[in-house]
């Protein structure tokens, strides 16, 4: 069944004080488009935090560390602050009036580099597996709201059509009784 469009003049006279719900002939005042916001965003913020919470029961301090690690590792400070210690470190070693503690090919500094590397990564790898299964709960919450939502939809949409039958009936005994008067 097609989206049927009505268009009603008075409606365009309302339009300050109401609007239409997106996709539907629905009108609906600020006061009511606010509370219906602050209802969801409620509703959204009360799962979040319920999941904030189960994930936090869950984890263990060696995975909130590593949490911690990779979103350090992952961000612009991370690189700035590696950034210039790589760089004092090499001026460090070319100035020729300091103490040279890795000559010019950087020997030290390619073990250091290669230490933070091989750590660093499976630390990152273990954060983005754990966000990985927070996701796919967040995801599984998503689609049992989404199919109970359908389900709510499916089931007004059939009272609207039992409605619908039931008044074009009513229209008929209408008709029918206005036709037996005249």
């Amino acid at each position: 069944m097609g989206k049927k469009n009505y268009y009603n003049k008075a409606s365009e006279t309302k339009f300050e004080e109401a609007s239409n719900i997106q996709g539907f002939d629905i009108e609906i005042n600020k006061d009511d488009a606010s509370r219906i916001d602050r209802l969801v965003d409620h509703y959204e913020n009360t799962i979040l935090s319920h999941l904030n919470e189960e994930y936090s029961r869950k984890t263990t301090w060696s995975n909130r560390l590593a949490d911690k690690i990779a979103s350090f590792g992952g961000s612009w400070r991370f690189i700035l602050f590696f950034a210039a210690f790589l760089l004092v470190w090499i001026v460090w070693n070319v100035l020729p009036f300091t103490y040279h503690f890795d000559v010019t090919p950087f020997i030290l500094l390619n073990l250091c580099l290669s230490f933070v590397a091989s750590f660093q990564a499976p630390i990152i790898m273990m954060s983005q597996n754990r966000q990985a299964v927070r996701e796919k709960h967040e995801s599984i919450i998503d689609f049992a709201i989404n199919y109970k939502s359908e389900q709510e939809i499916d089931d007004m949409q059939s009272h609207l059509h039992r409605i619908e039958g039931e008044l074009l009936e009513v229209k008929k005994l209408i008709l029918a009784l206005s036709k037996t008067e005249i």
